[in-house]
């Protein structure tokens, strides 16, 4: 998820209202703290029970209102998770400011055996909002809540690749069950292949046992319907007219598509997961998809422990994908050049991993210049444009 320190304008605590949610399934606790008052108060809700948090809320005002001669603004907070985003557009649209927290970055005890409650999260959390408000830097890092209909354009992606890897799956265990038998594979991702598995024998002469044969067949009827919903999404997608708030994901995917090296798959989930975003700087790109590095320096001790691995992993998974795809496709790019000058006196497959993941930071970095700016990768290749 794409995490940000900007300063928010500081805000007035002696007038507003401030709101932690703990959230989890089957119950909800609101931790809050209003002007007027020098105590915390909790309440608990059970889970996913709005329209109750809205009345406290209204509540607490009301009073902290009659309290302070004024109507109090009201400031809330809960962390990214489970529950998604719908939360934080039902707070915006009753007029209250949310804010959704990463959960990383809010400070804990380092102990060895944490104490670790619903109550304590809440206050925590509450104080941290109030010291975020207060303008201190980076004591939170705060998620940038995509529009809905922009969260909706991604499910396409992500359900691909949910079916892709079902279909890795089906496909291994169909060949991880014949290998048993030492007996030929073939294609399982054909309709017509329990036929031609019908004539095929082992050493012995003999076919399929039976309790094989019915797992293999069960496999692969959920193979084909892997295939099936597979086919379905790409044809829906490709028919689909996108929403106004998601055509400048349209857009930047095509721009995409003009660089050889990038298909469909890989420009449909690179502007999905990352590229639909406004970053302010290379460093915001890099953070998001997990490949900065993450020193560890103490008085004499000074170590990498390697990529961070925070933000989106599928965006982090499909940038070192592209980055192999683009040494084959982009010799002649100067990113290419770069990982050819860094491996060709010690081209061991380590140090070959350890550049790639250098050299995807950088591709990333590149291709968000190329979106923002039109300044396409250096030495790099368009397609032809088809007459």
């Amino acid at each position: 998820m794409q995490a940000s320190s900007v300063a928010t304008p500081t805000v007035e605590h002696c007038g507003t209202v401030f709101v932690a949610i703990e959230l989890s399934q089957k119950s909800w606790l609101v931790t809050l703290h209003s002007p007027g008052r020098d105590r915390i108060s909790r309440h608990k809700l059970d889970g996913g029970d709005h329209a109750g948090l809205l009345a406290l809320i209204d509540r607490e005002r009301d009073r902290a209102s009659r309290t302070a001669g004024g109507v109090p603004a009201v400031a809330s907070c809960y962390e990214a998770g489970y529950d998604g985003f719908w939360l934080h557009r039902l707070l915006l649209a009753a007029g209250i400011t949310n804010y959704v927290f990463d959960p990383s970055s809010i400070a804990v005890d380092q102990r060895a055996r944490r104490v670790k409650t619903d109550r304590i999260d809440g206050e925590r959390m509450l104080r941290t909002l109030m010291a975020y408000l207060r303008g201190e830097p980076r004591v939170v890092r705060i998620v940038r809540v995509p529009a809905a209909e922009q969260e909706d354009a991604r499910r396409a992606s992500r359900a691909r690749g949910r079916l892709i890897k079902e279909q890795t799956a089906h496909t291994n265990r169909i060949k991880a069950l014949l290998r048993l038998l030492g007996m030929a594979v073939g294609n399982p991702r054909r309709r017509d292949w329990l036929s031609w598995l019908a004539a095929q024998r082992d050493w012995q002469g003999q076919g399929v046992p039976p309790g094989m044969l019915s797992e293999i067949r069960h496999q692969h009827a959920r193979l084909i319907l892997v295939r099936e919903q597979l086919d379905a999404l790409a044809q829906t997608s490709a028919e689909a007219d996108p929403a106004p708030a998601a055509v400048q994901m349209t857009e930047r995917s095509e721009l995409l598509l003009r660089l050889k090296c990038l298909g469909p798959a890989f420009a449909t989930t690179l502007t999905s997961e990352v590229f639909y975003k406004d970053f302010r700087n290379r460093r915001e790109v890099a953070s998001y998809f997990g490949l900065t590095p993450s020193p560890w320096q103490s008085g004499g001790t000074d170590r990498d422990q390697g990529i961070s691995k925070a933000g989106n992993p599928r965006a982090r998974c499909a940038a070192i994908e592209l980055s192999w795809l683009w040494l084959r496709h982009q010799p002649e790019s100067a990113l290419t050049r770069w990982f050819r000058s860094r491996t060709h006196n010690n081209a061991s497959k380590r140090n070959k991993r350890i550049a790639i993941v250098a050299l995807a930071r950088k591709l990333m970095v590149a291709l968000w210049r190329y979106l923002t700016t039109g300044l396409v990768p250096e030495g790099a290749l368009l397609k032809a444009v088809k007459a």
